[in-house]
């Protein structure tokens, strides 16, 4: 469990599993691979093979949470044993622009770094989702971010996508920026 002043970041349970899923939406997924779930049930079957990825360490599902408990978003990190595990974060529409997901990314990527010694990320953003480009961008100070390759491509249900991929790389502080 991780606590910041506004938010608590816990391990995703499935008593959010409907908070997940209706806020996981058309405008949530517009830019994103997947689509919104068919049904609670399909989501809880996704959400399952993603609780048994993280009993198997190859996954950390999280849900961000207000102060008073209100169920405000996920942070994913998916292949956490390989050398660049991809981050994924969205926040539900009422909250957005609130500065949660940020919050929330930076807490995951310092318990990241102190709890598994990983120190360099994949990030994937659609060109168009300008927040999710401003939020890559505010990491500038503690992170290279390097520029992948631009991937166009059409998903299984028709989403034309056009995905910017981002190297993020912790910067190593020089020992005169330690005192």
């Amino acid at each position: 469990m991780i606590h910041t002043e506004r938010v608590t970041i816990v391990p995703f349970e499935m008593k959010y599993l409907l908070d997940y899923y209706h806020g996981f939406n058309h405008e949530i997924t517009k830019f994103q691979w997947p689509d919104p779930f068919e049904s609670s049930d399909h989501a809880k079957g996704r959400l399952q093979e993603f609780l048994n990825e993280m009993e198997r360490g190859e996954t950390l599902l999280f849900s961000v949470l207000s102060k008073k408990d209100v169920f405000l978003g996920s942070v994913e990190v998916h292949g956490l044993t390989k050398e660049l595990p991809e981050l994924g974060v969205w926040i539900v529409e009422s909250e957005q622009n609130k500065g949660y997901a940020y919050e929330a990314l930076k807490e995951v990527l310092d318990y990241l770094g102190a709890n598994y010694g990983k120190l360099s990320f994949f990030y994937e953003a659609d060109t168009r989702n300008i927040a999710s480009t401003k939020l890559l961008h505010k990491f500038e100070d503690s992170y290279e971010i390097l520029e992948q390759g631009l991937e166009k491509l059409t998903t299984d249900s028709g989403k034309a996508l056009e995905l910017q991929g981002y190297i993020l790389k912790t910067k190593k502080k020089k020992p005169a920026d330690r005192q």
